[in-house]
This record gives C-alpha cells, sequence and structure tokens, in this order.
C-alpha cells in the first residue's frame, strides 16, 4: 500500500457517529491504540454485480453454478446467484479502508484473520456495508497491530453477510521516509 492511504477521513464527520455514517477517523496510531473498544462506524452501501462475481469466479476458479449460473440459479435455493463468501470477505480491504484512515501510515498490510463466519448469502444485486469496532491495537517493532472485530451487513436483512475479526499491521515510516 502507499503511504498515506490510511489518511484522516473526511472533516466534519462526527466520531463514533450513528450506524448510518462513517465516523471520523483516530487522527494517530495512538489514538487509534486508545479506541480499543470503540465503534469506528460503518462503511457506504456497496452494489454486488454479476459481473463481480463472474469476475472473481475467473480469478479463483470457483465456477459454482450458484454464484456464475443465473438461469440455473433461479430456481435453485436462494432464488438467485449469490456472491462468493470469499468474494464478500476479499472486499474487507476496501470497505475497512472507507472506515478509519490514520495519517503517518507508510504501509498496511493484512496479517491474517483470526475467525471468519459466512452467515447469510448474499444475492447478486444486493448492497453491503461493513461495520467495525476495534478489538485490539498491539505496539509491534515500527508500528501497531490492528485487530477489528467486522461485520458486512446486508442492505435490508436482519443476519450479516460475514462476521470477521480481521488482523492488521500498520507501520509507521523510517526515519527519512516521512
Amino acid at each position: 500500500m502507499e503511504a498515506g492511504l490510511w489518511a484522516r477521513a473526511v472533516p466534519g464527520r462526527r466520531r463514533l457517529g450513528s450506524r448510518s455514517e462513517v465516523t471520523e477517523s483516530p487522527d494517530s496510531l495512538e489514538a487509534l491504540r486508545a479506541g480499543v473498544g470503540q465503534s469506528l462506524g460503518v462503511s457506504p452501501w456497496h452494489l454486488i454485480t454479476q459481473a463481480q462475481v463472474d469476475l472473481f469466479a475467473e480469478a479463483t476458479g470457483d465456477h459454482q453454478w450458484i454464484h456464475v449460473d443465473p438461469s440455473r440459479a433461479s430456481s435453485g435455493p436462494f432464488g438467485g446467484t449469490i456472491a462468493h463468501g470469499y468474494l464478500t470477505l476479499s472486499m474487507l480491504p476496501m470497505l475497512l479502508q472507507e472506515l478509519v484512515r490514520v495519517p503517518g501510515v507508510a504501509l498496511a498490510v493484512n496479517y491474517g484473520v483470526n475467525r471468519v463466519r459466512f452467515t447469510s448469502p448474499v444475492p447478486v444485486g444486493a448492497r453491503v456495508r461493513a461495520a467495525a469496532l476495534v478489538k485490539e491495537a498491539t505496539e509491534i517493532d515500527g508500528g501497531l497491530q490492528l485487530v477489528l472485530s467486522v461485520t458486512v451487513e446486508i442492505e435490508g436483512r436482519d443476519k450479516p453477510a460475514c462476521v470477521a475479526e480481521t488482523v492488521t499491521r500498520l507501520y509507521r515510516p523510517r526515519p527519512g521516509e516521512e
């Protein structure tokens, strides 16, 4: 990732606002570390299209008919095609980037996922968004390890699509890289 990718969110947004808007991001790694237990808010909604699903199928080789055959899927268990669970999971970097942007981060690296569950299928044509809570923030050599509890919501549905605990490492610039 490029330097400044996790830059400050749009000014004027409320800190720890309602679940319908993005909150103001912490202004430093230290502020993020102090925010353990706090919500980062929710991302904007994103439409899941058949084209996205088809491209994901091509990239992963997962061409199961419930994802890529709208005709057959229309009479299947979900009434139409659904997004791959791993497509939903793969959207987390984009969705989380919309929630937390911290200045002074030279590099952000996906370090892993502690736990993930796909709790409800995402129909093609549905909109999804992520809600996140800072679960842990631990100093590491050169930066901060951030654990977020993330829920991917489906618009108009009570049950989320995905619940995950992500681990990201945020690194400060090295001397001379500022």
